[in-house]
């Protein structure tokens, strides 16, 4: 499977579970190089997707982004066509987990006038 193909798929998948999601595009010259193929947030999470066909390889840098991601506390999957069904499950599985209740801090940003 082509890796455009697989991205399809992907993007149509968090689009039925409800997820926002961006496609990422990077290699021009005003993006910066590594940043995951899909950034999606699931249930509050954030993760981060690196497509590849199947016998495509990370580069180090997106080796590198995907542990950096890790290390914030993020999630950072390089995602396969042979691991959709599992990845699939993982993320209807992040959407079951119940997070803890914060007072809404977010909306403290918010100006009126965009309310």
């Amino acid at each position: 499977m082509k890796e455009k193909t697989f991205e399809n798929k992907v993007k149509k998948f968090l689009k039925e579970e409800n997820c926002w999601y961006v496609k990422y595009w990077g290699g021009a010259p005003f993006t910066k190089a590594g940043i995951p193929d899909i950034l999606t947030c699931v249930n509050g999470y954030f993760v981060a997707i690196e497509l590849k066909s199947e016998k495509g390889k990370p580069s180090e840098l997106q080796k590198w982004t995907k542990e950096e991601i890790r290390k914030s506390n993020g999630i950072s999957v390089i995602l396969y066509p042979t691991d959709f069904e599992i990845f699939k499950i993982f993320i209807t599985s992040l959407k079951s987990v119940e997070l803890p209740k914060f007072p809404d801090t977010q909306t403290m940003f918010d100006r009126e006038e965009y309310k």
